[in-house]
């Protein structure tokens, strides 16, 4: 699997999403930001990520994800976002 694969599975299921995914094989790493995760315990944001990609955790296509999950008002400052204005 590459990232553009899991990249368009998490937009086909997961609207007002801006996805960042790293990693090769069947190991990836997920960053998310949008506004559906506003409000959301973080092992809710994990189950929304996970429920996307369910069918190729479970066909053993993706073995191992690493997600972080923002809001946008998050994201700005996130040190995982590079382009964020840093003071």
């Amino acid at each position: 699997m590459q990232p553009s694969d899991v990249k368009s599975r998490l937009e086909n299921q997961i609207d007002g999403c801006e996805f960042h995914i790293q990693g090769e094989g069947c190991n990836f790493q997920v960053i998310a930001v949008g506004d559906v995760f506003d409000g959301m315990s973080p092992v809710k944001r994990q189950q929304l990520i996970y429920g996307a990609l369910s069918d190729e955790i479970a066909s053993g296509a993706l073995h191992a994800i690493t997600i972080k999950t923002f809001t946008p008002a998050q994201w700005q400052t996130a040190p995982e976002n590079l382009s964020a204005s840093k003071i």
